[in-house]
């Protein structure tokens, strides 16, 4: 981990557009997501019933879990369709080059 808490956990080129891939930071669960080219970091842990949302479906800024089709913005972690009753946390994510880094804070 750097001093500013960023953590290096994987490469853009393993990250195509409209997929997931999944990472753990400090031992949490990660989703990072690229929209169009931009790397998002959410929590990997649906709300509804704890599945995986890595390997979901990506469409435009929402993941959808693969499991019961609850919906995420992964921006904001807002749930967009049910059934998640709360959102779902999102991380800070720096790109340099070709290295994507994640801050995980409590």
């Amino acid at each position: 981990m750097s001093a500013d808490g960023f953590v290096e956990v994987a490469k853009v080129s393993e990250i195509p557009v409209g997929e997931t891939k999944f990472v753990e930071v400090n031992g949490t669960p990660v989703a990072l997501c690229n929209v169009d080219g931009q790397i998002f970091a959410v929590g990997n842990v649906c709300t509804h019933d704890e599945g995986a949302l890595s390997g979901g479906f990506l469409e435009d800024h929402a993941i959808e879990c693969p499991r019961h089709g609850a919906r995420f913005d992964v921006r904001s972690g807002k749930v967009l369709a049910l059934p998640a009753p709360l959102p779902i946390p999102t991380y800070d994510v720096k790109v340099e080059g070709d290295v994507v880094k994640v801050k995980v804070t409590a």
